[in-house]
This record gives structure tokens, C-alpha cells and sequence, in this order.
């Protein structure tokens, strides 16, 4: 069979890195903090001797490794020796043992690759069921990357040459509340993104990456690792990433550029002033950011910083990372969009299959040679992911005039708060145009009339205060009323996913604590006549004066008859809207307080109507509401 592509491009890893090896013997590939380079012909030397040492296990094409390792060279040349001669399943080392022992027992792994004298909770996990363990031990040697293979040995395997339509990379999918996906990515597939990463970029073996990334994710290891091999360029593969540790590796290596995820981009930020003569010294040609939505304020801020062209990319596991891409100056680049397609074809498709013309919004599709085959063993999925050779994202966006690819939101993570959809991202944009802001998640809220309900989690940069109450006035300048959140909390630190991603997912859960606050009983009569009504309109008691009608059950049929009710009460006819725009017993008395004159007791002689007037002012209400 003929492993190479009609364009002449390599189509499996080994045919990849041996070329490279060819052209490029004596460059350098890979390296690390403290570490001297390894070239290219060491390099697949390194992977020969791993690949070697795989067999004498008994492993081989087909066979199912998972890799659980520190980030560094080793975990990169291990994940090229693993992925070249059997199938690699790469795991984030800080799994807890539930977690290794679904994912192992998920991926039916022959083998197991730990760092020698490891004493991580997987290796009890892979005893238990019966998994080889193989011990990866450095050898000493100060180039990065060179390590040797212990383990049992095994039967004889096959050591035929890798095809394109072999796998060579399993992943979970994530990022969801359902049972994880699994994502074969074939030969073909890594090579077609790397080829597609790197001719977005213009990558030439002149370049140098900086990878920050964990390599146990898609992201690290085909935008970082696998595009810069492709154009024989170099990589230094740091551990775990920090702000501090980030400007003394660009201080070491001096990269021509690196990829990140925002929440790292915006460490960097927060830790920029310390690191003035670094940043004066780089020499970066241009910084990229993908796997969330990068905040405008953050990319203009990253562009004033580094003086070079911050290029925002889409990308997602079942397309081996890459799907669109800004392109680099002098052709635009465009802020909130995700750019052009770059690699696949990609278009906007409506429920039913058919696709939209440009600026309809609809589900983001795609298709191309590093576009996953289909999830294995889940049929199900299949179905609903694969319409007519196109794979649905799952994203929702729309085509400009110029096809730049504008995303508005994940269409599981679409809100429905009482039959208004409202998208999370539209609301964390808004939150983060607030100057006290530096990171905001949008989500939903269980609600018991509404069905959903929406929250907003902040934190406040440094050396900055401000209160919920006036980050929601903020909020009503610049979304309609209906998309502002119920609650917003204010939070030291958002809950991250293994690549530094913000979880929208099951967000209400983990900052229960924060959502929930003890309850503060009323302080005055006029605090205490409107929890009397709050009390009365949603039949509840035992909440306090901050406590949020919304979450407390309220929806906007609820607020109108608060506000009978407080017409009722204090003669003071306000707007439906005062619920939205002053949620809680504290702020609704605040504001009668403010038009009856600050005084702090309901005003003398005012008439209270009885509770058939007050029904009947309700009907009165439903019926202007319905001309």
C-alpha cells in the first residue's frame, strides 16, 4: 500500500519523522529546561530503540498503551514511539484512582508506561486488572528525551510498517456531563493536522515553540508538538506550566512563538510587570490561542504586551485539534472570530442537514482528512454526530461575508431559561468587559418554573474590588434583560479542567457554597414587609435578605405580582424589571427607600389593600400584558 499522500506529504508518524531525520539529521528537535537538545537523527533513533523495546513486550499495531507521565521530552518522544508502533492513549497524570480505572478499563490498554519508580494511584489501578506496567527510566544523558523501556517480556508481534488508516491516538472527548466519547485518531489524521497547523502559521524549520501545554491533550500534542516536527522545527517541551517558570523557559530559549489556552495567557499577564526585561528581549514572531474563546481585552492586551499578532484557532478532539485559524497579518485577523478554515471545509448546517448561507447561525460542521472515522463502539453517537460525510460539532456560529467563523455558543450549553435561549459565551464576553473582571463563566442554574436559570462566576483582578450588585448594573448596559444572570458570585479562582480550560459544566454544583450564602434576616420594616412579599408570592419561607428571587424559585409572572404587591404595600407603582435589576429584599427595600425618601419605616396612613383588590390588580396586569 502507498503511505504517502497525492500532495507528497507523509501520512503516518514514523514515515514523518524518519523523512525528517533524512532532511534533517543534525538539527535540533526536541528540548527541555536544563537540558541540551536532541536532534532529529537522535530523535528517531530514540523512537527506534522505544519501538524495539514495545515488541520485546509484545506489543504492536493494534495494541492499546496508555502513557502516564510528567510533561517533558520523554513524554513526547514516548507518545511518538508509542503512537508509531502500537496505539497511544495518553492520561493526565493527576487522575484520581475512579478515574484511572474507567479510563483503563475504556480503552482495553495492554500496557501501561509509567516513570520508573512511580508512585502514582495507576499502577495499582493496572495490577488490579491485570495490565502490564512498563517502567520508562531516563538514562542520564542530558539531551531531552532519551529514556529506556523496562517491562515483561511478551510473545513475538507483527512489526510491519504503519498504514495512514491505522490508529495511532485514543482520547476521551470531554468537556460534558454524559459518559466520555472515545476518539480514534488515525496516522492520517495527525499528519493531515500537523501539515494544516503548520501552513496556517507559515512554521519553517527556523521557528522554535514553546510548549506549554500538557501533552496528554490533543492541543500540546499535535498543535505544539506534532506541527513543529512536521516543519522541522524545534520544541521545548516544559513541565507543568506557571507564569514564573513561562518567562524564564522564554528567557532560556528565546521561542518564535507558543500556544496556550486563555486562562495561561492570562497568568502571563498578571505576572508581566515582574518579567519586563524578558518580555523587552522576546522574540516571539506571534502568539497563539485556542480550545476556549479568547477574551477580546486579553488578546489586545497580549498584542500590546509582545508587539506581535495574537492568532485565535478553533479546534477539537475529532478533528485532530485544528479546524479554523486566524491567518497571520498582513490578511485580517479578526477579534471574537476563530478565523478561516484552516485544513477541513467548514460550514454551518440547520437541524435537518441542510446548509445555511452566510450570516444564518446554525451548528458548526466539518470535513477532512484529520477528521476522526467515528467514536468507537457508539453507534448512537455516531448517528447524531455524522450527517452525510459532514462531522457536527456541536458548536453554534455563523459565516461572515469574508468566512471568517464567528462561534456564539455550545449548543449542550445553551440555556433555556423559561423558553429564552441564551448563550453563556454572549454573557462571559459582557462580564469581561468589566475592568475589575479577569475571568468570568456563564451557567446554568436548576430552576423549578423556569427549568433553567443563568449564574455568572467571577474573579476580580488583582488589586481590584467591586460588588456583584454592580457587575449586574453593568450587565444591564449591555445585554437585555433577560440574559442577565440571577447571581452573579465573586470567586478567588474558577474550577479548570486539565488544560487550564474553564468547566461551564457543572459549575452550579462545585460553587454551591458561594450560591448558597447564610441566610440574613430583615434589618428594618421596610426589609421586612418585602420579604413578607417575596414570602408571599413564591409560598416559601427562611431565606434571607440576600437571597436571589430567581434562585429562590421566582420567574417574571412572579415579579409581576411582587410589584402588585408593592404597590399594594408602599403606593409605589414601579416596573416590572425592578425584580430583574434588584433581585433581593436588600436591594428592592433599598431602592423604596430611596423613593419614600430614605426613611426606614413604611410610611404612616398608607392604605393596604385587601387581598381580593390585590387579585384583582394582578388579572388587570395579565390582561395588559397579553394586548
Amino acid at each position: 500500500m502507498n503511505n504517502t499522500s497525492t500532495h507528497g506529504l507523509a501520512v503516518t508518524l514514523p514515515e514523518l519523522l524518519n523523512s525528517l531525520a533524512t532532511k534533517f539529521p543534525d538539527r535540533p528537535a526536541l528540548a527541555a529546561p536544563g537540558r541540551t537538545w536532541l536532534s532529529y537523527r537522535a530523535l528517531a533513533a530514540q523512537i527506534d530503540c522505544a519501538q524495539a523495546a514495545l515488541r520485546e513486550c509484545g506489543l504492536g499495531h493494534g495494541d492499546r498503551v496508555a502513557l502516564v507521565l510528567p510533561n517533558g521530552p520523554e513524554m513526547a518522544a514516548a507518545f511518538l514511539a508509542v503512537a508509531g508502533g502500537a496505539v497511544c492513549a495518553p492520561l493526565n497524570p493527576h487522575y484520581r484512582v475512579e478515574e484511572f480505572d474507567f479510563y483503563l478499563s475504556d480503552l482495553g490498554v495492554k500496557a501501561l508506561i509509567v516513570e520508573a519508580g512511580s508512585d502514582s494511584a495507576v499502577c495499582a489501578v493496572a495490577r488490579s486488572r491485570e495490565i502490564d506496567v512498563i517502567e520508562l527510566a531516563p538514562t542520564g544523558d542530558a539531551r531531552a528525551g532519551v529514556f529506556s523501556l523496562h517491562g515483561r517480556a511478551g510473545q513475538a508481534v507483527d512489526s510491519r510498517p504503519a498504514q495512514g488508516e491505522d490508529v495511532a491516538l485514543l482520547l476521551h472527548t470531554s468537556g460534558t456531563t454524559s459518559r466520555p466519547k472515545l476518539v480514534p485518531l488515525l496516522h492520517k489524521n495527525l499528519c493531515a493536522s500537523a501539515f494544516n497547523i503548520g501552513r496556517a502559521l507559515r512554521l519553517s524549520p527556523d521557528d522554535c515553540c514553546l510548549n506549554v501545554m500538557p501533552l496528554f491533550h490533543v492541543h500540546g500534542l499535535v498543535a505544539a508538538l506534532l506541527s513543529s516536527l512536521a516543519a522541522g522545527a524545534r520544541v521545548v517541551c516544559a513541565p507543568d506550566f506557571s507564569a514564573w517558570g513561562f518567562f524564564e523557559w522564554m528567557s532560556e530559549f528565546s521561542p518564535s512563538w507558543y500556544t496556550a489556552v486563555p486562562t495561561m495567557h492570562q497568568a502571563v499577564l498578571a505576572r508581566a510587570k515582574e518579567h519586563a526585561d524578558v518580555i523587552a528581549d522576546h522574540r516571539l514572531r506571534f502568539i497563539r490561542s485556542s480550545s476556549a474563546a479568547l477574551p477580546a481585552p486579553v488578546m489586545a492586551e497580549l498584542e500590546r504586551l509582545f508587539g506581535v499578532p495574537v492568532i485565535e484557532s478553533y479546534g477539537m478532539t475529532e478533528a485532530a485539534h485544528q479546524m479554523a485559524s486566524n491567518p497571520l497579518p498582513p490578511a485580517e485577523r479578526k477579534p471574537r472570530s476563530v478565523g478561516i478554515a484552516a485544513g477541513p471545509e467548514v460550514a454551518i448546517m440547520d437541524a435537518a442537514g441542510a446548509q445555511l448561507s452566510q450570516g444564518q447561525s446554525g451548528e458548526v460542521v466539518i470535513r477532512g482528512a484529520n477528521v476522526t472515522p467515528g467514536y468507537e463502539n457508539n453507534a448512537p453517537a455516531n448517528r447524531v454526530s455524522f450527517s452525510n460525510g459532514w462531522f457536527r460539532t456541536g458548536d453554534q456560529g455563523y459565516l461572515d461575508a469574508g468566512g471568517y467563523l464567528f462561534l456564539t455558543g455550545r449548543l449542550k450549553e445553551i440555556i433555556n431559561r423559561g423558553g429564552e435561549k441564551i448563550s453563556p459565551r454572549e454573557v462571559d464576553e459582557a462580564l469581561l468587559e468589566h475592568p475589575a473582571v479577569a475571568q468570568a463563566v456563564a451557567f446554568a442554574l436548576p430552576h423549578p418554573t423556569l427549568g433553567e436559570d443563568i449564574a455568572a462566576a467571577v474573579v476580580l483582578k488583582e488589586k481590584n474590588s467591586t460588588e456583584p450588585r454592580a457587575i449586574r448594573e453593568f450587565l444591564f448596559e449591555r445585554l437585555t434583560d433577560f440574559k442577565i444572570p440571577s447571581q452573579v458570585v465573586i470567586v478567588p479562582a474558577i474550577p479548570k479542567g486539565p488544560t487550564g480550560k474553564l468547566q461551564r459544566i457543572g459549575l452550579a454544583d462545585k460553587l454551591g457554597e458561594f450560591l448558597q450564602p447564610a441566610p440574613v434576616a430583615p434589618r428594618n420594616e421596610i426589609e421586612h414587609a418585602v420579604a413578607k412579599i417575596f414570602a408571599e408570592v413564591l409560598k416559601i419561607d427562611g431565606f434571607g435578605i440576600d437571597d436571589n428571587f430567581f434562585a429562590l424559585g421566582g420567574d417574571s409572572l412572579r415579579a409581576t405580582q411582587v410589584m402588585v404587591r408593592v404597590f399594594a404595600v408602599f403606593g409605589i407603582d414601579l416596573p416590572n424589571v425592578a425584580v430583574f435589576r434588584k433581585p433581593t429584599v436588600a436591594e428592592l427595600a433599598g431602592e423604596l427607600a430611596g423613593l419614600i425618601g430614605g426613611a426606614e419605616k413604611i410610611p404612616a396612613g398608607l392604605e393596604h389593600l385587601s387581598d381580593a383588590e390585590i387579585e384583582q390588580l394582578l388579572a388587570d396586569e395579565a390582561r395588559e400584558s397579553d394586548r
